[in-house]
């Protein structure tokens, strides 16, 4: 027989894992929330989240092997080969063979790529600390850890 308070605790724990209160639910809606506005500030230069994650790599550490980005950036080849594609048509980057070894294709910033690194920034940092307003900088370092740990412990 379930007494009364275990069941009243089997229940609020049901709770905290059913959307829209669980934390995984909360966590893509974060996710989506941020993906949309900043959508809406890259519009007006004609990228995507996807063309900043790509021109941050680029910024970071200029001239990496395309398996390179794709690693960081956790995806797959094909995703990545069309999103190059297009920003190489729009003049942000270019490709170039490695000189040691052909197989592999460097990725480039032209001078329009790294003009961006003026200007997107700040944008994204002002949505950043829209997204944390009211969050202190020691809770915003803990939120971050916990993030890198949830994603470890399912990568």
């Amino acid at each position: 027989m379930v007494s009364t308070s275990d069941h009243s605790q089997t229940v609020e724990s049901w709770q905290q894992i059913l959307a829209p209160d669980s934390m995984g639910y909360r966590i893509k809606l974060l996710s989506q929330l941020l993906s949309r506005k900043f959508t809406e500030k890259l519009e007006p230069f004609g990228l995507t989240p996807f063309h900043w994650l790509i021109l941050c790599c680029l910024w970071q550490e200029d001239g990496l092997p395309t398996s390179s980005i794709g690693d960081r950036l956790k995806q797959v080849g094909g995703t990545l080969t069309g999103v190059l594609d297009r920003m190489e048509e729009r003049s942000l980057v270019r490709r170039e063979r490695d000189p040691h070894d052909r197989r592999i294709w460097r990725i480039w910033l032209t001078d329009a790529g790294k003009e961006l690194e003026k200007v997107l920034p700040p944008i994204s940092a002002e949505l950043r600390d829209q997204a944390m307003q009211g969050i202190s900088s020691a809770d915003r370092e803990l939120f971050s850890q916990l993030l890198n740990q949830a994603i470890a412990n399912l990568s």
